[in-house]
């Protein structure tokens, strides 16, 4: 039984038609607005995985600057990953990694930017995912128990409903 209490209405979920069918959202007749989203997430793990990667010492490379070209990348292949987002061209993608001795982790922040008619928060997300994806790729042979955690929108920019923030 589902509780329709706790779900959304119906018209709220923009990419289903009026008879429940999954469409791609029209954006035709949206204003093109500067348009930005950030996004963040964590991967815990081992203080000596931890280390390896502040050292540099990973046998696989640079792990937080070949993350950082993978969330790029993967920012701009967002809607081939995710059926009903539409391409964007992106004016701006930055990634950052901070890393956290004192809870052995590190946090990636994604920053998303376009001129256009539909907002950035997938391509945001994405970049986290993938970023903190490789991380655990390159350090798996010696920490398969990495956790990723807390990947969310944080805040976004333009569009009809304006700006939000994680915090508001």
């Amino acid at each position: 039984m589902t509780d329709t209490k706790s779900a959304p209405p119906a018209e709220h979920l923009t990419h289903f038609d009026a008879s429940g069918q999954a469409h791609m959202v029209d954006v035709g007749a949206k204003q093109e607005t500067h348009r930005i989203a950030v996004a963040s997430g964590t991967i815990r793990m081992k203080p000596e995985t931890l280390a390896i990667i502040t050292s540099g010492t990973a046998k696989k490379g640079d792990v937080l600057g070949i993350a950082r070209i993978a969330a790029i990348m993967a920012s701009k292949r967002t809607s081939d990953l995710i059926p009903l987002c539409h391409p964007l061209a992106l004016t701006r993608v930055t990634v950052d990694f901070e890393t956290d001795e004192a809870n052995s982790s590190v946090h990636c922040k994604a920053q998303v930017e376009t001129f256009g008619k539909t907002g950035v928060e997938m391509e945001a997300l994405t970049a986290v995912q993938v970023g903190l994806l490789t991380v655990y790729d390159m350090c798996k042979a010696v920490d398969r128990g990495m956790v990723m955690s807390d990947i969310r929108v944080m805040e976004k920019h333009g569009g009809k409903s304006g700006d939000w923030s994680a915090t508001s």
